[in-house]
């Protein structure tokens, strides 16, 4: 069922707030961003009920984003060092509920600790697959590689290298509305859900696309040909806090 949202969020570089006591808190680091711009009926049918593409200009986007997830950790306790710390790349697009709240939404999230794949595709309902990843620094250059193993489909695999290149002092219109994104939405037991984070402003830089091979976007739903990415972007990361989940009508749950 489509939605007519009001007048989205503005769209700005830094958090809307505290999530107050933090559900989660992890770090995401050494990431890349990889942006594709599709058409929003392209993507509509693979948004969670309640939301629709968030555009900007007249065109949404598809987001390929390799990077370190570090210490995942519940509530205030410490981040769990092992279990916690692994390679993630993640097929996202971009949405809007009918209380202008902006977010992410996740198609797929490789990950290479089949633990917290289970539990998140358990407890959090959300397209988590164990994978094959590896994360490598070689001179000026960050090569991600995953390959995944369960549940599939098996073998769907990228290779990204990127080159870092100069901080962004200010980033365009496009930079924000890509990287400013405050919450994801997502479907739990059926029901619509929206989960705030918080973080700092995000370090950016420009980076320069060396090797992009992956079929994870078409695993992921995509039937568009998405050819050369409109931007690419290098992050050493932040620090992250998730608050609690809040149910369509933006009260969170107890």
């Amino acid at each position: 069922m489509s939605v007519t949202p009001p007048t989205p969020e503005p769209i700005g570089a830094d958090p809307p707030g505290s999530t107050g006591n933090p559900l989660l808190t992890q770090s995401w680091l050494d990431l890349a961003f990889l942006h594709w711009a599709v058409a929003p009926a392209d993507v509509a049918h693979l948004l969670p009920t309640g939301t629709v593409p968030d555009t900007l200009d007249g065109a949404t986007y598809v987001g390929l984003v390799p990077f370190r997830m570090h210490r995942v950790g519940w509530f205030r306790l410490p981040g769990v060092p092992y279990l916690g710390s692994f390679p993630e790349t993640n097929v996202r697009l971009y949405s809007v509920d009918a209380h202008g709240r902006r977010g992410v939404v996740f198609r797929s999230l490789d990950a290479s600790r089949l633990i917290p794949v289970a539990v998140a595709r358990t407890v959090f309902r959300l397209p988590y697959l164990w994978s094959r990843m590896t994360i490598r620094h070689s001179d000026d250059t960050v090569t991600y590689t995953s390959t995944r193993r369960w549940p599939g489909p098996r073998g769907a695999r990228s290779r990204i290298t990127v080159r870092p290149g100069e901080r962004i002092q200010e980033p365009t219109a496009l930079e924000h509305f890509l990287t400013a994104r405050w919450g994801m939405h997502n479907t739990f037991f059926g029901r619509e859900m929206y989960l705030p984070n918080t973080h700092p402003r995000w370090p950016l830089h420009r980076a320069e696309l060396v090797e992009c091979e992956e079929d994870l976007t078409r695993a992921a739903g995509l039937r568009t040909a998405l050819g050369e990415p409109v931007s690419v972007l290098y992050s050493p990361g932040v620090a992250v806090r998730f608050g609690r989940p809040a149910r369509p009508g933006g009260i969170p749950t107890p």
